[in-house]
C-alpha cells in the first residue's frame, strides 16, 4: 500500500476539511515528506459533534450481541491488513517492520477483547428489605466520546480507546495522531468495512490544543479518554472537570527496573534491553531507572552494554533493523540535551549518547553511569533510548528511589526470592509491576498508572467500566 493523503472521516464520509488545509506527514528515516493529514477546523467538529451525537443514538440501541460481531468482523479485517498497514506504519513511525505489524495484530487482538466485553457488561438484582420490591443495577453507556491518541503507537492507543466505547454502546470522535495520521486511519476504516453505521466512529486530526480545547467542553461530549504527556494531561483533565465530564489518563512514565542480587543477570539484562530499546524508548512503560544490588552492578552493566552494542540501528524497512529512528527531530534534540545536561554534570556514558548521521532521527542506544539525582534525566521522562544505571545497597534504599518521582506507571522487578518479589510488588507504588518477565499491556490485564501516571484503565474487564454510567432502578407493585 503506498503511502497516500490522510483524509478526516465524518458522519462515515472521508473527506477533507471544510477549509481545505492540510499538514505536512514526515519520514522519520529520512526527513522526507511521506504525505499529508487533513486539518481539522472548527466546522468539521461542529459537523463530527453532530454526527458522533446521531450515531450514538443508533448504536446505544443495536444489542451487545451484535455490536460484539460488528467489533468481531473489524478485528479480521485488521489481521488480515497487518502487512499493508505495518508498511504505513513505519514510513510515518519508523519502527521496524516487524514491531508495525505485531501492533497491528495485537490491536485485532484488543478488538477481539472487547467484542467479548461488550456481551459481558451485566448489571445485578439486589435482594431487597420489602416483599414486592425490585432493585435493579443496569449498565448504560455514557454517551459521546472524545479520545486523543498519541503517536508513538498509531493503532495500540487508538485501539483500546475505540473499541472500550463502542463495546459500550458510545460513539467516538477520535482525534488521531498528525505525524502519524494513516495507519491510525486504517484501523478506523477496518470499523467502518465491519459495518460500524455512520457517525459511530468519526476521526479528525488537526492542532491538538485546539481540538481539546473546543470538544472537551462541548456538551455533546460526555467522557474523555487521553493518552500523552503528564503535562499535557493534567491540563485536559482540569478542563473536563470544570465541566464535571468523567476522564480517563494514561500518562508518562519512569519506570524502575530493579535488579536483585539473586536474580539471573543475564536473563535480566536481555529481557529489560529488548524492552527498552522497543520503539526506540519511545514507550510509557519503558524501562528507565535501571536499580541494580552492588554485588551484581558492574556484571549487570557489562551485559546490559553488550545488548545495547547489539542493537542494529536503522530504516524500519530493513529486516535487519532491530531499532528504527525516533518519531520526530525533537526527540533527538530532547535526547541530546538530557545525555549533555547528565555528561556536563558528571555522569558517564558506557555506549552510545550521539546522534547518527545528519538524515533521518536516528540516535545511538545510550547508557548512563555515575548519575545523581542532580540530573535532569533522572527526573524526567526521557521517551528514547536512554538507560539509566543507579547501584543500590539495601531494600529500603531501592524503594525509596523507586518511589522517588511522581510518576506511577510501570515497575520491573528480577529476584529469584519469592519473598522478596511479593515485598517490591507490595511497597513500589505504581500501576503496573512486571516480576521475572514482560508482562504488560496484554488486551485482558488492567493498563494504567497511579499518581501522576493518571488514572483508570486501559486493558482488562476494568476498562469497560468508564465508559457505562451505572443505573439503580427500584420498582413496588401497586
Amino acid at each position: 500500500m503506498a503511502y497516500q493523503d490522510t483524509s478526516l472521516l465524518i458522519d462515515g464520509a472521508w473527506g477533507p476539511s471544510a477549509a481545505g488545509r492540510w499538514l505536512e506527514v514526515l519520514n522519520p528515516a529520512t526527513g522526507d515528506v511521506a504525505g499529508k493529514v487533513a486539518h481539522a477546523g472548527r466546522d468539521d467538529l461542529d459537523r463530527a459533534l453532530d454526527a458522533a451525537a446521531k450515531g450514538f443514538e443508533v448504536w446505544r440501541r443495536v444489542n451487545a450481541f451484535e455490536r460484539s460481531k460488528v467489533m468481531r468482523k473489524a478485528a479480521n479485517l485488521l489481521r488480515e491488513r497487518a502487512d499493508l498497514i505495518a508498511a504505513l506504519m513505519t514510513t510515518e513511525q519508523g519502527k521496524p517492520v516487524a514491531e508495525a505489524k505485531g501492533e497491528a495484530l495485537a490491536g485485532a487482538d484488543v478488538i477481539d477483547w472487547f467484542a467479548e466485553e461488550a456481551r459481558r457488561a451485566y448489571g445485578r438484582v439486589i435482594p431487597a428489605r420489602a416483599e414486592g420490591v425490585y432493585q435493579l443495577v443496569v449498565k448504560e453507556p455514557v454517551g459521546v466520546v472524545a479520545a486523543f491518541t498519541p503517536w508513538n503507537f498509531p493503532i495500540n492507543q487508538a485501539v483500546r480507546k475505540t473499541s472500550a466505547a463502542l463495546a459500550a454502546g458510545c460513539s467516538v470522535i477520535l482525534k488521531g495522531p498528525e505525524e502519524t495520521p494513516a495507519s491510525c486511519a486504517e484501523l478506523i476504516r477496518c470499523f467502518v468495512d465491519a459495518g460500524v453505521p455512520a457517525g459511530v466512529v468519526n476521526l479528525v486530526y488537526g492542532v491538538p490544543s485546539e481540538i481539546s480545547e473546543y470538544l472537551i467542553p462541548h456538551p455533546t461530549i460526555k467522557k474523555i479518554s487521553f493518552t500523552g504527556s503528564t503535562a499535557v494531561g493534567k491540563q485536559l483533565a482540569a478542563l473536563a472537570g470544570l465541566h464535571m465530564k468523567r476522564v480517563t489518563m494514561e500518562l508518562g512514565g519512569h519506570a524502575p527496573a530493579m535488579i536483585f542480587e539473586d536474580a539471573d543477570v543475564e536473563a535480566a539484562a536481555r529481557i529489560l534491553g529488548a524492552a527498552k530499546f522497543r520503539n526506540a524508548g519511545q514507550v510509557c512503560v519503558s524501562p528507565t531507572r535501571f536499580l541494580v544490588q552492588e554485588s551484581v552492578y558492574e556484571k549487570f552493566v557489562e551485559t546490559f552494554v553488550g545488548v545495547a552494542k547489539k542493537v542494529k540501528v536503522g530504516e524500519g524497512t530493513d529486516p535487519s533493523t532491530t531499532m528504527g529512528p525516533l518519531a520526530n527531530a525533537r526527540r533527538i534534540t530532547a535526547m541530546e540535551a538530557l545525555v549533555g545536561d547528565a555528561v556536563q554534570k558528571g555522569a558517564e556514558l558506557q555506549t552510545g549518547g550521539k546522534r547518527i548521521g545528519n538524515k533521518g532521527n536516528f540516535f545511538e542506544p545510550t547508557v548512563l553511569t555515575n548519575l545523581s539525582r542532580e540530573m535532569r534525566v533522572m527526573n524526567e521522562e526521557p521517551f528514547g533510548p536512554l538507560a539509566l544505571m543507579v547501584p543500590f545497597r539495601s531494600f529500603d534504599e531501592v524503594v525509596t528511589e523507586a518511589n522517588r518521582l511522581p510518576y506511577g506507571l510501570a515497575a520491573y522487578s528480577f529476584t529469584r526470592s519469592a519473598k522478596t518479589a511479593n515485598a517490591i510488588a507490595n511497597a513500589v507504588e505504581s500501576g503496573m509491576h512486571t516480576i521475572n518477565h514482560l508482562g504488560l499491556a496484554l488486551p485482558e490485564v488492567p493498563f494504567g498508572g497511579i499518581k501522576d501516571s493518571g488514572y483508570g484503565s486501559e486493558g482488562g474487564s476494568e476498562a469497560i467500566e468508564a465508559y457505562l454510567n451505572t443505573k439503580f432502578v427500584t420498582q413496588a407493585g401497586l
